[in-house]
């Protein structure tokens, strides 16, 4: 009874801490940088800084106060919105010249966790 009961709670414990896991794989970063560099994004983006466009981190920062995620990034690199500019002027966001899942959901993954 006792060894049963052992056995219950390790394997309660076991489920437990599985589920504190993440639900995504590792970020590829060198891939990332490489699909964003491909696509020319630090044209308008840096990392830790402003340029033409906000920072990566801003955008994280961003995202994380509304509330929004991966598909709202995705869908923001993939359909050409209109955005707003550091200097306050608007245009069209150039698309993210692949249509592979993975690659996307990589680069945005990469991009919230700045």
């Amino acid at each position: 009874m006792k060894t049963r009961t052992t056995l219950s709670l390790i394997g309660f414990v076991f489920f437990a801490l599985a589920g504190l896991t993440p639900v995504h794989a590792q970020v590829d970063e060198a891939a990332a940088q490489a699909l964003a560099k491909k696509n020319d994004c630090f044209k308008c983006h840096a990392i830790d800084k402003s340029k033409k466009g906000p920072s990566y981190k801003k955008i994280a920062a961003k995202y994380k106060e509304k509330k929004l995620g991966e598909k709202e990034a995705i869908k923001q690199m993939t359909t050409g919105p209109k955005v707003k500019l550091e200097d306050g002027t608007e245009e069209d966001h150039k698309n993210i010249e692949t249509r592979d899942p993975k690659e996307l959901s990589n680069l945005a993954q990469w991009i919230l966790s700045r």
